[in-house]
């Protein structure tokens, strides 16, 4: 490899650190693929769509609210696929991200729609970052005694997805779903050997005392890592609080004993108390549907069903 394809390209420093300072409420092994992203494209990798879509994940083609009808009741579905962003433009080098602006617009949409009954979130995501998450877990919670809102690990709700689907009236998994990972976790990446093995030395000049502290040019001090750990664990806090109240459970319950930061399967799901049953995405639509049984209707869309 060369010089230059090992040094990092300045072009993606405000994304990458932006990245590594953020609290996640993600998989361990997404944000690295993130990261691994992020770094190629530094190198000047690129990546099609589809390259991107396989590494990361996420929606392909539209992904709005699906609305099924029949007389005995009316569903809307909304998708929640891919990386949890709050924005679009956050991380516009990443594809198959799940703006949560964007999903709160149609949240509220399904919500003011009268003819809409039920509202079922169909989930498929590793988390993201913790941005917005927190009030969007407010505004599901608020929904209760409003409509009922049922969230589906199809077949993942892993860390800030789980966060967003504790607060729906149920929880329901898919038989080989999985869900929790509760936690919340920062990176710090330092580059000050590979540039010191490179003849490379950045000097950093700034004004105020903590303005550069956990920069990439250099070891991450004691003082730096308190302070990170410190917002971890505000963040850890907020997310078990509103995993507990949205499973009417004490919050040292959500502590110790939902996985403790791992994701477990649909069966173990129920048994701990985090989730509330065991079922499909179509089981669950025709049971909040009354009865009738939908089929997938895989030449208008992969999540449009109709009822027979």
């Amino acid at each position: 490899m060369s010089d230059d394809a090992a040094t990092p390209d300045l072009r993606y420093g405000r994304t990458i650190r932006r990245v590594l300072e953020t609290p996640w409420a993600i998989t361990a092994d997404m944000l690295a693929t993130i990261c691994e992203v992020l770094a190629l494209r530094s190198q000047g990798r690129s990546f099609t769509r589809a390259e991107l879509q396989a590494r990361v994940g996420g929606p392909a083609g539209d992904t709005g609210t699906t609305v099924v009808r029949v007389k005995a009741g009316t569903v809307a579905v909304l998708p929640l696929h891919g990386v949890i962003v709050p924005r679009a433009d956050l991380l516009d080098e990443v594809s198959g991200m799940v703006p949560l602006e964007k999903f709160r617009l149609r949240f509220r949409e399904a919500l003011a729609d009268e003819s809409v009954g039920s509202v079922v979130l169909n989930i498929d995501s590793p988390g993201g970052t913790v941005d917005l998450v927190p009030e969007t877990a407010a505004e599901i919670l608020a929904a209760r005694g409003v409509k009922r809102v049922t969230a589906v690990a199809n077949s993942l709700a892993a860390s800030a997805a789980y966060w967003l689907a504790s607060a729906a009236d149920e929880i329901v998994v898919t038989p080989s779903g999985e869900i929790g990972s509760i936690g919340i976790y920062s990176a710090h990446q330092d580059f000050s050997k590979q540039l010191e093995a490179l003849g490379v030395k950045v000097t950093l000049v700034s004004a105020g005392r903590f303005k550069i502290e956990g920069n990439p040019f250099e070891p991450l001090s004691d003082e730096a890592r308190a302070a990170i750990q410190a917002r971890v664990d505000e963040y850890y806090g907020m997310f078990v609080d509103s995993v507990a109240r949205g499973r009417d459970v004490a919050s040292a319950a959500v502590r110790g004993g939902f996985g403790e930061g791992r994701i477990v399967g649909a069966k173990e799901a129920v048994s701990l108390g985090m989730a509330d049953r065991v079922a499909t995405l179509e089981d669950t639509i025709r049971r909040l549907q009354g009865g009738r049984s939908p089929r997938r209707n895989s030449a208008r869309h992969p999540h449009d069903f109709t009822f027979v």
